[in-house]
């Protein structure tokens, strides 16, 4: 998707000296880089987007942030961040086409939702930590709603549209703000060894249905525990595919070496090559991905 910010130019010698009252000003600028470009004499290409067109955009955008992230690139990260800053006024574009609301709307929404959400920031109110922030938080969103004629379920607001894992620490982490956890680390991982025997014993009965239902039971008890222990399972997950990335593909580096393809090697090679990378990164022979 072509994208106007302009987040790839060499930062001006200025940058490093913003007047710290003045940040958030450029928004502007993009504000009117995109009402130029929806206007008549702007781009045909984004001038045909709309809100469905748009939505693969703004996931991918997403997780382009989150890989940079993950990378510590600090201007990947910036640019990333940019291109997603541009889906959110593209979308708020088109509202204000129909006359919906546009991008001040947008910023006087959540101002207001955070100065309301913080009392112990901007009222009178004192917390003693992060968790009874948390707790507050969640007491005032049930008050919004009540006060809106909309009380909501416990469960209610984890989007169906996120990863599974990710959703299932957001519904395990609303389900714990009513007290319906287990106590301690301990009592979560009692209940792994649980789920794991129960899938045991749908692997033995052969039930393609009853696996599949205790691996989900297991995957759901997985998350919460990775959650008591203060590990995001979405983040735990992902490096751990990085890290299977990275040494699977020394694996092939040093097949090729040797004149070997890993297509044609059987598993107990396959082991004994990855078995070799490991030992390489222990001795930092390779990076540790």
């Amino acid at each position: 998707m072509p994208t106007p910010t302009p987040t790839n130019e060499p930062r001006n010698e200025n940058q490093n000296h913003k007047d710290p009252n003045q940040k958030g000003a450029r928004l502007t600028e993009l504000v009117e880089i995109m009402r130029r470009l929806l206007a008549e004499s702007g781009c045909p290409w984004d001038r045909e987007q709309t809100l469905r067109t748009l939505r693969p955009y703004l996931l991918e955008e997403t997780y382009e942030v989150l890989e940079a992230i993950d990378r510590d690139d600090v201007p990947g990260h910036r640019d990333e961040l940019g291109d997603l800053l541009f889906q959110i006024v593209f979308q708020s574009a088109l509202r204000d086409a129909e006359g919906a609301f546009d991008i001040d709307d947008v910023s006087g929404a959540i101002v207001a939702k955070m100065t309301r959400r913080h009392p112990h920031v901007f009222g009178d109110a004192t917390v003693s930590g992060a968790d009874e922030v948390l707790r507050n938080w969640s007491k005032l969103k049930e008050k919004e709603h009540a006060d809106k004629g909309t009380p909501r379920r416990t469960l209610d607001g984890v989007p169906a549209a996120l990863p599974a894992l990710l959703r299932a620490q957001r519904i395990g982490e609303k389900a714990a703000t009513v007290g319906f956890d287990w106590p301690d680390v301990q009592g979560v991982r009692d209940k792994v060894t649980e789920e794991l025997r129960e899938l045991d014993e749908a692997i033995l009965s052969g039930d393609p249905h009853a696996i599949q239902h205790e691996m989900g039971d297991l995957l759901m008890v997985l998350s919460r525990l990775s959650t008591h222990l203060h590990v995001a399972p979405e983040d735990a997950l992902r490096a751990a595919l990085s890290r299977f990335e990275g040494r699977f593909a020394a694996v092939e580096d040093l097949a090729a070496a040797e004149g070997r393809s890993v297509q044609k090697m059987s598993a107990a090679d396959l082991e004994v090559y990855w078995q070799q990378v490991k030992q390489n990164q222990r001795e930092g022979e390779l990076p540790k991905k």
